[in-house]
């Protein structure tokens, strides 16, 4: 039996977010490398093999887990971060980039959430982060960013980041709702999730939409994000110039018509 750490938290911030947690003594959270932003003395951190559980069956167990994170795209590693003191200590967690940290208390939601895979920032120790396996080929095939999904399991609280604004919406049960596939962050198991193509091919190839967008079909509650970090990071490469100052668009009518504009008619 896995055992939940129940921690207190505070989320700062408005634009670019950090969450604060308060652990107990001997309380802990687990999180991916890189997130933390600081933290009290006594503290200790210590690297993890596997998805963050606390393991019982042994190396096969944590292989398995492993293996699962290296599907993902995920690093083999976690980070725990435990409160080895007698006293209240605070370790802080840093949004990646713009947007809203999300607390998702699992035992509200069945135990489980599934989440985009760049959007898990950090959980209480004792929640399990895994692949999320979609029963449908054409998830698999089509899914974009949407298809690699991460399920957190537990009854604990588990933080994830959105990008831009957020949207949280509970859908009633056979309510749809038809969403990018990089704008989800999450959504609760009871949620039905599928790949549909666009419906004609002039939209499909000129509307700038892709071909394919997700389905998300109640009951249950989603987490939605205006800024993927796939389109936050597409429009920085667009922008920014090649080797010796040309844009991207060099050598294409919009490129030479950009030179104009901007003067440059060498």
């Amino acid at each position: 039996m896995t055992t939940m750490h129940e921690v207190d938290y505070k989320i700062f911030g408005d634009d670019m977010q950090y969450v604060e947690v308060e652990l107990d003594p001997n309380e802990a959270t687990v999180a991916e490398a890189g997130g933390m932003f600081y933290m009290d003395d006594g503290i200790e951190m210590e690297t993890i093999f596997g998805d963050g559980s606390q393991q019982r069956g042994g190396l096969m167990d944590a292989l398995l887990s492993a293996g699962k994170r290296v599907l993902i795209g995920e690093s083999l590693f976690m980070t725990v971060f435990a409160n080895r003191t007698n006293q209240k200590r605070r370790v802080a967690f840093a949004a990646p980039y713009p947007g809203k940290i999300v607390a998702v208390n699992l035992s509200e939601i069945g135990g489980e959430l599934i989440a985009q895979k760049d959007s898990f920032l950090v959980a209480a120790k004792g929640v399990s982060i895994g692949i999320a396996f979609q029963k449908r080929l054409g998830v698999g095939l089509f899914g974009g960013e949407g298809f690699i999904m991460e399920r957190l399991q537990g009854d604990g609280l588990a933080f994830v980041h959105a990008g831009g604004t957020l949207l949280e919406r509970t859908l009633a049960p056979g309510e749809i709702v038809r969403v990018d596939t990089g704008c989800i962050v999450a959504f609760a198991p009871t949620v039905n999730y599928d790949i549909e193509m666009i419906g004609n091919v002039k939209s499909a190839l000129f509307g700038g939409e892709g071909l394919f967008f997700a389905t998300l079909q109640g009951p249950g509650r989603v987490w939605l994000q205006s800024l993927p970090l796939s389109r936050l990071a597409n429009r920085i490469i667009a922008a920014a110039p090649r080797a010796g100052g040309r844009r991207r668009e060099e050598g294409s009518i919009l490129g030479g018509l950009g030179d104009l504009l901007d003067g440059d008619n060498r």
